[in-house]
């Protein structure tokens, strides 16, 4: 970002004939060069100069001019009772924001008020409430290598919860927290030399906040040994630089980050592994439109507070490993799902609990009002009748829960007998400490308060001593108290009245007594405000002292409503308990959690890959390929989760990692064709999945040639099958692919029913054992809308053959399924022209002895592979083309120099040249 906070160059150099408040405002646009400046002046937020003409542009409001002694520069400004949108807007557009408020009362300010910047707004570190998302997290994130070079360390916080997460690992698994975790602004190291992809905002820092002296004294402030929590120097680095930049923009009155009191440190190995493509694919929190509709989150997200949706997330992140973890939130799950009314009840106290993290956060940054307080009371209230309410819950998981709860009465009570039921948002005016918990602040109120009723009586008393009944007895900020009397009374004034103000119609008067009277009560209102208001601040201080206690009941509550909430859908959806065992997985009856609510029947399926845990799985699009593979998978994450599962029966073994390969698009930016893209996806699983994975592929090898899609297809499901032996689900249209079930003791072939009557083609969405006799590509393209004459015409090439200049015609069906088939008559490999002939040969065995997956089977002479209708130049042009394409960098070239290049080669080919 190109800065714009400085000084115009013609006004630098005349710095000394700067007014005072421009000379201000630049000094602390000098100190955060890297922000907007927002300088408060009065009731807003003002920008000069060319600050001032980018906010103008980003935030579309009117830029104006302000002329001084300095001359004619722009200006503009945002309300400061509004200025959350305009902040928005600008952390939106790439700009960091420091606030600059007054920090001085312009009443006691001798001079020009003094102004500070008391925080500075970046998307990572945002607390403000209009620009968080309830239920949500906002995550900054700091990224430092190990000194070998082998590993990363990487420290996430919430500066709005107060979550704080360290862990170190190799950059691979970094990159999969980064996904996790989703971080809205990222700071590193200066000698971090992997490249990660993050989508936040990437902020540069001092190099000294990752020197390890520095950060070890930053850590040393909230964690006494930091060695005894962290593990290596690349931790250390990392979660120094992360508290010393959070502090940073948190200001000079933030009290510091002490509401930080979770330094965790955790092993990504002891959740699931879902990357950002499994994450995507399965739609766990995004659909494929990057919405929030119609996601595994929206469908099981039943809970009652923004506590418990947090918390929900993070179990969805990350699924458990620890099999006795699991039933144990099981065992609670099956416990609410029996006590109905148990259930409801808590889920009923939970809907009054506030988001007490982000309330606890305020307290102790300082910023919460009398109405937080209150709040933060109110979800404490709610305590003693939750753990009532679970008084006979019997599984080990709840009752841990429930005994955990504190219910703080101490806090409780001090901010009931403190804060009034009812205060006002102000916490400067009055209004905020209920009467009978300060005597000095009672007689106050009681001397403020007797002063005006004595002032309330005054006008009749008047009244009737001066026989003035026009006489009023009012009151201004300038003047004071009054008596007033218009001009045709004036001769019944009573000696003792001294004027005080002339009007056009009136005359204004006090007495001694009223004076009296009016010091008192203007002493006594100004005292008392000045007391209530130090009464509060050192409640919210005592308060604030219990964060931690705080932050540790609203862990207990968080787990509580995501509990309720998983029982509530299993009662709701009809899910039931998953099973563990070490026998592979075996679900009946599975449904897709998500589609199902979208639909208004369902058909459910069965996965039995126990004795073959890997699966090839055809039939036509449309069929439910896809929904069938996810659903398998999605059974397995909310099992782990703890959740039951949309399956009649489910007996799982504990997943390391959930792998997918489902879809692809192209970077064109990156220069990463689709293939390129699926390749890379591919690369990932074959190089860490383990037999405890599950692995979803998708039609792997479409991208390219069929020849070639057709040989990484195969091998890649050797390699899966002999070195990995993951639980694998591979959705493909090769059809040979189905060979590998006749001699390969793992792999089974399913398929998707159809029911043909003439053209009408069926989908009937069940699975059935066995291979797909076709995959009705035209009949899926008649459902799509195609036109008539193309459907027509497709049939006809499918049944009578490709023509090609009297070269060999080669039957779309045949071509494939990789045969070739000469004047369109006979078939190659004993395929049949229609395609309807199952291609395993009923003695199990393959028809490809060679292991020449994807060759052509013809009598006529081929180049390398190439058909070819004789000899001379065709053959020497094929070979020429072959040779040239071998040299080419196909990973180095853009999707549209790919396309140009096929262009001229298929041009030279059909001697075009």
């Amino acid at each position: 970002m190109e800065s714009v906070t400085g000084p115009p160059a013609k006004m630098a150099a005349r710095r000394e004939e700067l007014t005072p408040m421009l000379s201000q405002y630049f000094s602390l646009t000098e100190e955060y060069d890297d922000a907007l400046v927002l300088f408060q002046v009065g009731d807003f937020y003002e920008l000069f100069c060319e600050a001032a003409e980018a906010a103008a542009r980003v935030c579309e409001i009117t830029l104006t001019q302000r002329e001084d002694s300095t001359g004619t520069y722009p200006m503009a400004g945002v309300p400061i009772d509004n200025v959350a949108p305009y902040v928005e807007t600008l952390l939106g557009a790439g700009y960091r924001v420091a606030i600059a408020d007054q920090v001085e009362d312009p009443a006691e300010a001798s001079g020009l008020v003094d102004r500070a910047v008391t925080r500075v707004v970046t998307p990572g570190t945002v607390v403000e409430d209009e620009l968080l998302a309830a239920g949500g997290n906002t995550y900054l994130a700091a990224l430092a290598p190990a000194p070998d070079g082998e590993e990363v360390g990487v420290a996430f916080v919430d500066v709005s919860t107060g979550e704080f997460r360290v862990t170190s690992a190799r950059p691979t698994v970094v990159q999969d927290e980064l996904n996790r975790f989703a971080p809205a602004e990222v700071i590193a190291a200066p000698d971090l030399d992997h490249a990660f992809d993050v989508e936040g905002m990437r902020t540069p820092v001092p190099d000294e906040r990752f020197e390890p002296s520095t950060a070890r004294e930053r850590v040393s402030a909230y964690v006494a040994t930091p060695e005894s929590v962290l593990s290596g120097t690349a931790e250390l680095r990392a979660a120094g630089a992360l508290l010393g930049y959070a502090e940073y923009t948190q200001g000079v009155d933030a009290g510091g980050l002490a509401y930080i009191t979770r330094l965790t440190r955790y092993d990504p190995r002891e959740g699931m592994r879902l990357d950002a493509t499994a994450l995507r694919s399965l739609e766990v929190f995004e659909n494929r439109e990057g919405g929030d509709a119609h996601t595994l989150l929206g469908v099981v997200d039943e809970t009652s507070c923004a506590l418990g949706r947090r918390e929900l997330t993070h179990w969805l992140r990350r699924p458990l490993l620890d099999r006795e973890r699991i039933e144990a939130r099981h065992d609670a799950v099956e416990e609410l799902t029996r006590l109905s009314l148990v259930r409801e009840e808590a889920r009923d106290l939970l809907r009054d609990v506030y988001d007490v993290e982000r309330l606890v956060t305020r307290v102790s940054r300082g910023r919460a009002n009398a109405r937080d307080l209150r709040s933060l009371k109110a979800t404490l209230d709610v305590v003693p009748e939750l753990k009532a309410a679970l008084a006979d819950v019997e599984c080990d998981a709840l009752r841990e829960r429930r005994d955990a709860l504190d219910d703080l009465a101490d806090v409780r009570g001090l901010v009931g007998r403190a804060i009034h039921p009812e205060p006002p948002i102000e916490v400067t005016e009055g209004g905020v400490i209920r009467e009978g918990f300060d005597d000095d602040l009672d007689d106050l109120r009681a001397t403020e308060r007797d002063g005006r009723e004595w002032v309330a009586d005054l006008e009749a008393s008047e009244r009737e001593r001066t026989g003035i009944d026009s006489l009023k007895v009012g009151y201004n900020e300038v003047h004071g108290y009054y008596i007033e009397v218009t001009n045709p009374n004036l001769d019944a004034v009573p000696d003792d009245y001294t004027r005080r103000q002339t009007l056009k119609n009136s005359e204004r008067f006090y007495t001694p007594e009223l004076k009296r009277r009016e010091d008192e009560i203007l002493g006594a209102a100004e005292r008392a405000d000045a007391r209530e208001y130090r009464l509060f601040t050192e409640v919210r201080e005592e308060v604030a002292a219990a964060a931690e206690r705080v932050q540790r009941v609203a862990g207990v509550l968080a787990e509580l409503d995501v509990l309720a909430a998983l029982a509530h859908v299993a009662v709701e959806r009809d899910y039931h308990r998953p099973e563990f065992g070490s026998e592979g997985v075996h679900i009946e009856a599975g449904r897709h959690p998500v589609v199902e609510t979208t639909q208004e029947a369902f058909v459910p399926n069965d996965a039995d890959l126990r004795e073959r845990p890997f699966a090839v799985v055809t039939g036509p699009n449309m069929s439910g390929k896809s929904t069938y593979m996810r659903q398998v998978a999605l059974v397995v994450v909310l099992a782990q989760v703890g959740s039951f599962v949309p399956a009649r029966r489910a007996r799982l073994p504990v997943t390391d990692a959930v792998f997918t390969r489902v879809g692809a698009s192209d970077d064109i930016a990156g220069g990463h064709s689709t293939f390129m893209r699926e390749m890379a996806e591919l690369t990932d699983i074959l190089h860490n999945a383990t037999e405890d994975s599950l692995v979803l592929l998708d039609e792997v090898g479409r991208g390219t040639s069929t020849a070639d899609g057709r040989a990484i297809a195969w091998a890649v499901t050797e390699f899966l099958d002999d070195e990995v032996g993951a639980t694998t689900l591979f959705a493909t249209h090769y059809h040979e692919l189905t060979r590998l079930a006749g001699d390969r003791p793992g792999v089974q072939n399913l398929h998707f029913a159809v029911e043909r009557d003439g053209e009408t083609v069926t989908f009937l969405h069940s699975v059935a054992q066995g291979a797909a006799e076709a995959s009705y590509g035209v009949e899926v393209a008649r459902l799509a809308g195609v036109p008539g004459t193309v459907i027509e015409r497709s049939r006809a090439l499918l049944e009578d053959g490709l023509p090609d200049e009297g070269r060999e015609t080669v039957t779309l069906e045949a071509f494939a399924g990789g045969e070739t088939v000469q004047n369109g008559h006979g078939a190659a490999n004993g395929t049949s022209v229609d395609g309807g002939d199952d291609p395993v040969d009923d003695s199990g065995g393959t028809d490809d002895p060679d292991g020449r997956i994807g060759s052509s089977a013809s009598d006529s002479p081929a180049v390398d592979g190439v058909p070819t209708t004789g000899e001379g130049e065709a053959a020497s042009e094929a070979a020429a083309a072959l040779e040239e394409i071998r040299g080419l960098s196909i990973a180095a070239m853009t999707p549209l120099e790919a396309l140009t290049y096929l262009h001229d080669l298929q041009g030279r080919l059909d001697g075009d040249d």
